[in-house]
């Protein structure tokens, strides 16, 4: 009985920290040296991703009757787990990335938002950008039009004041036609 009673907090604490994730990655880190272990659990913790070593039976009680459940199929051998509230493809993307310098790390399975994907689809989470990497993406495609308009108008500016003047009076909008006031009207 006191076994158990060692083990209800370590799954209430697997519970909770997977309770309102992102998303859940289950990593092999068999053949990780301690320096690469500390460098990547530094990476993990600056992106704000949770990354815990427990065992498997501590993560399958967990998992039991949770969206999470399907990860239990891959709890063989030494895991540990990425857990993100915020950023779905964070755990994923720091793996892969860091993976390219300690091949022996292995991204077993996860589930992103609520799906479940296998080793290949983890692969293709971990090569979408981040969320502030698409917002740069988007704000610098909204930007280019207007940085691409202001270059024109300098240019023309530089080129002649006296020729953009001339092209604002040829301009349909310049040209438009305006009513005559009859000088009884204008001087009432």
């Amino acid at each position: 009985m006191a076994k158990v009673e060692q083990k209800a907090p370590i799954v209430e604490e697997i519970s909770k920290t997977v309770e309102n994730a992102a998303s859940v990655v289950i990593v092999d880190y068999r053949g990780i040296t301690v320096a690469q272990d500390t460098a990547l659990r530094r990476q993990m913790r600056e992106a704000g991703v949770t990354y815990k070593v427990y065992k498997n039976t501590y993560m399958t009680r967990a998992f039991k009757d949770t969206a999470f459940e399907s990860l239990s199929d891959t709890l063989e051998g030494p895991n540990a787990i990425a857990v993100s509230l915020d950023d779905a493809t964070a755990p994923a993307r720091i793996l892969a990335k860091f993976a390219k310098d300690a091949p022996a790390l292995e991204i077993k399975a996860g589930i992103v938002e609520g799906q479940y994907y296998d080793a290949a689809g983890m692969a293709k989470i971990a090569s979408i950008p981040s969320r502030e990497e698409l917002l740069s993406k988007l704000l610098g495609s909204l930007q280019s039009p207007i940085t691409n308009f202001a270059r024109v108008i300098k240019q023309i500016a530089e080129k002649g004041g006296g020729d953009a003047a001339a092209a604002a009076e040829a301009s349909p909008e310049a040209k438009a036609p305006t009513a005559e006031v009859p000088a009884e009207q204008a001087e009432a």
